[in-house]
């Protein structure tokens, strides 16, 4: 039976009408808008929805939306409610008139080649908070549209997107640690997301020059200042980051060394075979070095144990080995969609020779939907690894 929602009052503080807003701001594809715009009206799309997204979407955005999207947009949307037949309010017609003439067909593939994309991070009800995490969190991100041209460091990818749930899931884990992304920062969005769970120290790094630019105005954006220096730099601020310049080829093992982190995390990183042996020498690097937060580790005895569940893969005595080495030394969390299983099977033989425990602890953990109206990202196709030393130190 559909439900008639019609004279119900829009709210964009509440769901659907959250999700819808939020999915806007993301840029999501245009399918996923409608789809959630019919949810908005029980099953169709309302003139109340039509206003709604008139006044909370379009309207907003003026001058500061990508006007292709946008265009692209309010033009399946207006096809949509003609094809069903119903009424398109005046204000759909105004708008897409205004995009039309703002921006013509023949000049889609001169504008900017970056866009902003604003993703919210939506507290879901049963989230129990333990740390100052709003309800929303929304995380500004200057992001390439040309990611199949060589600007793939300026993407947003399934894996970071996990990996930001991870740490608004378990913000424990990482309050009061010193916390490094050195495999690959990209847009900086896990970088932001650990700013929020206090750790006493955020340091980003990226082996492409203007990805890591690019990183440093997204921190700007969201507010985060930033340090650019050597490993030896010391930041107080929890919202101060450090960016590095690291090539995984050619990192010093003694600067590695210096920068002693409690965690490290990496996100989408296990791609290229080519790549693989100095991804290999860069972690153990890291988690063969003496952690600098020895006094914090007990605080979180088994705080990421989960919901009961164990990975079948892995068993019990395997995961308890790694959360006994979690409290004792440097682990790493590499979050990663497994696109080549040959590229993934050598990432683990080359972890295995260099004494590295690389567990899939993807069912261990639980983590929460943040993301609920994001329609376009696949979390069940990321798996997490936990990952630490077995080697006598």
């Amino acid at each position: 039976m559909m439900v008639d929602v019609q004279e119900q009052e829009a709210d964009a503080s509440r769901p659907p009408w959250l999700h819808l807003v939020s999915a806007f701001l993301a840029m999501e594809p245009s399918h996923s808008l409608l789809s959630l715009s019919r949810e908005c009206g029980g099953g169709a799309i309302t003139e109340t929805v039509q206003n709604f997204i008139s006044e909370q979407c379009i309207s907003q955005s003026e001058g500061k939306g990508h006007t292709p999207y946008i265009k692209s947009f309010l033009k399946k949307l207006i096809l949509e409610i003609e094809s069903a037949n119903a009424v398109v309010v005046d204000q759909l017609y105004e708008q897409f008139s205004f995009y039309m003439a703002s921006l013509k067909d023949g000049d889609l593939a001169k504008g900017d080649s970056r866009i902003i994309r604003k993703i919210s991070f939506l507290q879901p009800t049963d989230y129990i908070e333990v740390c100052h995490f709003p309800r929303k969190l929304i995380v500004p991100l200057n992001c390439s549209l040309n990611m199949l041209e060589g600007d793939t460091g300026c993407a947003i990818w399934p894996s970071s997107l996990f990996l930001s749930e991870f740490i608004l899931s378990c913000p424990e884990l990482f309050s009061m640690k010193s916390c490094f992304e050195q495999l690959g920062s990209g847009v900086g969005l896990v970088g932001i997301c650990l700013t929020h769970v206090k750790p006493s120290k955020v340091t980003l790094s990226d082996g492409d020059l203007s990805t890591l630019a690019n990183l440093k105005l997204n921190l700007e954006l969201n507010h985060r200042s930033t340090r650019f220096g050597s490993s030896e730099s010391v930041v107080e601020d929890p919202c101060k980051v450090e960016c590095l310049h690291l090539p995984w080829e050619s990192a010093v093992e003694s600067d590695l060394r210096d920068l002693k982190p409690d965690i490290v995390l990496g996100a989408d990183v296990i791609y290229d075979p080519q790549c693989i042996s100095h991804l290999v020498r860069v972690i153990t690097t890291f988690l063969t070095t003496k952690m600098s937060n020895h006094s914090h580790r007990e605080e979180t005895k088994g705080s990421i144990v989960s919901n009961g569940r164990v990975n079948g893969d892995i068993p019990n005595n395997k995961y308890k080995e790694f959360l006994l080495a979690s409290r004792t030394q440097p682990i790493a969390y590499i979050a990663s969609v497994i696109r080549n299983i040959d590229t993934y099977d050598y990432f683990l033989m080359v972890a295995q020779q260099a004494n590295l425990a690389v567990l899939d602890i993807t069912q261990n953990v639980k983590i929460f939907n943040f993301l609920p109206y994001m329609q376009s990202y696949q979390g069940s196709s990321v798996k997490l690894l936990g990952i630490y030393s077995s080697s006598d130190n």
